[in-house]
């Protein structure tokens, strides 16, 4: 293997490092009410800007690929179309600044992200907002435009059946800053009675190689189909353990989403 196949994608800017990283990460959840439970799961995301995705070499490319079906409407030709197509239903125009996405990647074709996050900046590199896409395991997705402080801090009312265990109620409170060396997201879920759910995703940063892929592959196989079955074992958990469910509501389209 020459050196040139041995990076994922030439070097670039993506604030001071490269434009594609691996973060390998922790994700927790813990739901609080009306029983307590929780779960670790180790996999590993993606940190891409949009406008230069990574390029695998041929081999590879079973291992991650980045398809525009996966969000927004996903009728779109780009991930960078979507985003815009999106954001203008919503009166925002990046006017071209860079967007920095962290998600999982298709892997062997399946691909799931219970959460994706887009860090949408200006011409002059300023964020204007952050898009926080949400998956559930029903093929629905549903965005929350925010606009955090400098602390990467944002608020959201809770719009979206995500959880069977889990009322469309609520209030979501968000600490989203952009990734550096360290990745460190936190969602907490708010209802009448304080803090129902907790998910957290911490993560170290590592330059997107052939071997450190290969490497993460090796470690978490099929990752994404991991993550979805994942959720699933501990639904039946909490199902057996008498959770109570509620009923799946029906969504309202959003703008520049799904109809």
């Amino acid at each position: 293997m020459t050196r040139a196949e041995e990076d994922v994608i030439s070097a670039g800017p993506l604030g001071t490092g490269p434009v594609a990283a691996l973060y390998d990460c922790v994700i927790t959840h813990v739901r609080r009410t009306p029983l307590r439970h929780a779960l670790r799961h180790r996999t590993y995301l993606w940190c891409v800007d949009l406008d230069r995705l990574p390029v695998l070499p041929r081999a590879l490319r079973p291992l991650a690929r980045f398809d525009a079906r996966d969000h927004f409407a996903g009728t779109a030709v780009s991930l960078r179309a979507g985003l815009d197509a999106y954001l203008a239903a919503h009166g925002v125009d990046l006017e071209g600044g860079r967007v920095v996405m962290l998600a999982h990647a298709r892997v062997f074709g399946f691909v799931f992200n219970p959460l994706s996050v887009f860090w949408c900046h200006d011409a002059s590199g300023a964020l204007v907002c952050v898009v926080a896409e949400v998956h559930n395991t029903y093929g629905q997705r549903h965005c929350y435009l925010l606009r955090p402080d400098e602390a990467g801090e944002a608020e959201a009312d809770k719009e979206f059946y995500v959880s069977p265990f889990l009322a469309v109620e609520g209030r979501y409170r968000m600490r989203l800053p952009l990734p550096g060396e360290r990745l460190g997201l936190t969602v907490h879920l708010e209802d009448e009675g304080g803090r129902a759910f907790t998910a957290v995703v911490r993560g170290v940063r590592r330059p997107a190689s052939v071997p450190a892929l290969l490497s993460a592959a090796v470690r978490r196989p099929w990752s994404t189909a991991a993550v979805w079955a994942g959720i699933r074992r501990h639904g039946i958990h909490l199902l057996l353990r008498g959770l109570p469910v509620h009923p799946r509501v029906r969504s309202t389209p959003q703008k520049g989403m799904l109809p």
